[in-house]
């Protein structure tokens, strides 16, 4: 476990950050944005879980929140030439259980017959936001593998990680007998 004594450095007041092997790159730094954008997913979901959620979302996004620590420290960890980038990492297992997840949810949701809108229960609100900020993260990392390796395991892991926010969106509206908002296409 890393020992953080201090929090200003003042390092990165000249618009550059290190990376974990010590490597500075430029704040905007396609690298950068990609595990900017998965804290901002964690703590999006940190919003949610303190909120009123099913048993079974908020355990399952507690151990989301703890591999996305997983992801931005293999994002601020690159292979350095042919050694292996060392420490956590997202792994198939992790994307197993999203969908194992999703799975049991869509068991006992009514199946879908339009597009749904944002919103119902405050709880599916969160989640809503949350795959939004999900999908960017998403997005950015495919933007850094345009120009560097980057695991597919991940960008499969975020992948799956949107779809499982909007399914448990519809569980928390579900759960609570709070109707969907749909989209009227006539409006």
């Amino acid at each position: 476990m890393p020992r953080i004594t201090r929090v200003t450095t003042k390092t990165g007041d000249g618009g550059e950050t290190a990376l974990a092997t010590g490597r500075r790159l430029p704040k905007d730094h396609p690298r950068i944005e990609a595990y900017g954008t998965v804290d901002e997913l964690s703590s999006v979901l940190g919003v949610a879980l303190a909120g009123a959620l099913d048993d079974d979302v908020a355990a399952l996004l507690s151990a989301v929140q703890n591999e996305l620590f997983h992801l931005g420290a293999e994002l601020a960890t690159p292979a350095e030439g042919d050694e292996p980038r060392p420490g956590p990492r997202i792994e198939p297992r992790h994307v197993e259980r999203l969908e194992a997840a999703q799975d049991r949810w869509l068991e006992e949701l009514p199946a879908l017959t339009n597009f749904v809108l944002p919103g119902g229960t405050p709880a599916a609100a969160e989640l809503h936001v949350a795959r939004t900020v999900c999908r960017r993260a998403e997005r950015r990392l495919v933007t850094l593998a345009a120009e560097e390796a980057v695991s597919a395991e991940a960008i499969r892991y975020l992948n799956r990680l949107s779809d499982v926010l909007f399914t448990a969106a519809r569980w928390e509206n579900h759960r609570s007998g709070v109707d969907e908002p749909v989209w009227d296409s006539r409006a």
